[in-house]
């Protein structure tokens, strides 16, 4: 192996080990959160429910808030929406739209979302509003850190 091998593995290896490193870490915990909301308070009415949660990022720890949309379908099942509009990713706002009630509203662009997260044709938002994935511990919800995308 010349010197061009030794500058290659040189260059490789390092970086290698960077990209590798996250993922051959363990993970800590469980990625769910405790909101503190009791289940049997949730209603078919969406209601803003914040959680707050340790983000760390390289060296750096900070206590991240964020929010979610929460309400029981008509059959019950909970649903757990991100606030995050898909267009632009300002924050929906639930029935906060004179013109648009009980609907998502996102006050940037008149971004519009049906109450199941579904965007609304022809408004900016292209597609549907992501999901938390969620569990039921003693009676409390505790959502994931991270929404995910919803195929519409």
């Amino acid at each position: 192996m010349g010197v061009g091998g030794f500058m290659l593995s040189s260059i490789t290896l390092p970086n290698l080990r960077f990209a590798a490193d996250p993922v051959l870490q363990p993970k800590e915990g469980s990625d769910l959160i405790n909101t503190n909301l009791k289940v049997d308070e949730l209603t078919n009415e969406p209601k803003k429910v914040e959680f707050s949660f340790k983000q760390k990022d390289g060296w750096y720890e900070k206590e991240t808030t964020q929010f979610a949309w929460v309400y029981k379908d008509e059959n019950g099942e909970i649903i757990a929406h991100s606030p995050v509009c898909k267009h632009l990713g300002c924050n929906v706002e639930w029935n906060s739209s004179e013109n648009h009630p009980n609907m998502y509203f996102c006050p940037c662009h008149k971004g519009l979302y049906y109450k199941d997260g579904e965007n609304v044709p022809n408004t900016p938002p292209r597609a549907p509003l992501d999901r938390y994935d969620y569990e039921i511990r003693d009676g409390y919800l505790y959502l994931s850190t991270r929404a995910k995308e919803v195929k519409g």
